[in-house]
């Protein structure tokens, strides 16, 4: 279907007429302007009466081709339906001074826990396409990094800009799932889903992981927390190499309460293999189908009346370029015969 957008646009189409009640510029017949030519005494003169009618002509078509241009015409295709389905995804990532020990491995390569995150984190945005995703980081307290957004690339790279200290030494749990909770959208049928990531206990913040569990739970929000950290890690020192524990500290009983009660579930990422499978259970989650919405395809049509009204408007200086070339080209054939005779 055909339509004009701004179809009032074409209240503009007579302003034009205003011109003609104009007073009516006084000039003085005797006077003419003498300029160089074949014959000495002769004075421009004004164009005929047929050409300025034919300027007007032209000058009001290229009105009437701006005006129609300013109406934005498009074209309305048939109505399609389009499904409203997308997750609402906030990611909380640990940036505690325990980020830094050297127990997981990619590559071969020994790495510190917030390296191996932000590898494998990163392919896991990549595959959100259709979600709105969010950054935040914690430690002494939690910062919002990126609200939601549909831009994963800009997600992405805040991850990768991300340093452990940054925002402090210790963990702040509760206050990271609290603002996490509180920067998703009042949608009753929204799929709100929180991944934290951790390798510690709450030992921060203004809000206890209680008080943020109960605020997911009447948000309606799933929480899904990830344990990071290996069992068991070699370490030298002065008697010689021993094994110790470096997720001593993990408190997986909080996390798991924390995930269970909003109807998630607790992982746990011992190396980079665990953390991949954790990612690709998390691709399962199905989204819920919201609304059907009514779309009509438009197709803008403004710039066939705009390219019209260029070349009206270009239309009489071409004409004039036109006439005057050739009338060098006779006067240049004329001084040629002259010569010859």
């Amino acid at each position: 279907m055909f339509e004009f957008a701004w179809w009032w646009a074409w209240f503009a189409l007579p302003l034009p007429l205003f011109m003609l009640f104009l007073p009516a510029r006084k000039t003085q017949q005797d006077v003419a302007l003498k300029v160089p030519s074949l014959q000495p005494d002769t004075a421009i003169s004004s164009p005929p009466v047929s050409k300025k009618r034919g300027i007007t002509v032209i000058a009001f078509l290229a009105w009437i081709c701006l005006v129609a241009a300013a109406a934005r015409p498009q074209w309305l295709g048939e109505p399609v339906s389009v499904a409203d389905e997308s997750r609402e995804m906030m990611l909380a990532v640990d940036l505690s001074g325990s980020m830094k020990i050297d127990d997981m491995q990619i590559n071969g390569r020994p790495v510190n826990r917030l390296t191996m995150i932000k590898s494998v984190l990163h392919d896991f945005i990549k595959r959100r396409e259709g979600d709105r995703l969010g950054l935040i980081l914690f430690a002494d307290t939690a910062y919002l990094q990126a609200p939601l957004t549909f831009d994963r690339d800009t997600v992405a790279t805040l991850l990768n800009e991300a340093v452990i200290g940054l925002v402090g030494e210790q963990t702040a749990i509760g206050d990271a799932l609290g603002l996490a909770v509180k920067r998703f959208e009042a949608k009753e049928n929204g799929n709100k889903v929180v991944i934290l990531l951790t390798d510690g206990q709450n030992t921060a913040g203004n809000i206890t992981p209680q008080q943020a569990k109960e605020l997911a739970v009447n948000r309606g929000a799933t929480v899904y927390t990830i344990g990071v950290g290996a069992d068991s890690m070699l370490v030298q020192s002065f008697f010689g190499n021993r094994q110790v524990n470096p997720s001593q500290e993990l408190d997986e009983e909080m996390l798991t309460d924390l995930a269970t009660s909003t109807g998630g579930k607790y992982f746990r990422a011992r190396d980079a293999a665990e953390l991949e499978a954790i990612y690709q259970r998390l691709d399962e989650l199905q989204p819920i189908k919201g609304e059907d919405r009514k779309m009509r395809p438009q197709s803008a049509l403004f710039y066939y009346p705009l390219a019209a009204a260029l070349i009206l408007t270009c239309l009489p200086i071409l004409m004039y370029l036109l006439r005057n070339l050739r009338s060098r080209w006779s006067l240049s054939q004329s001084q040629q015969k002259m010569d010859t005779a």
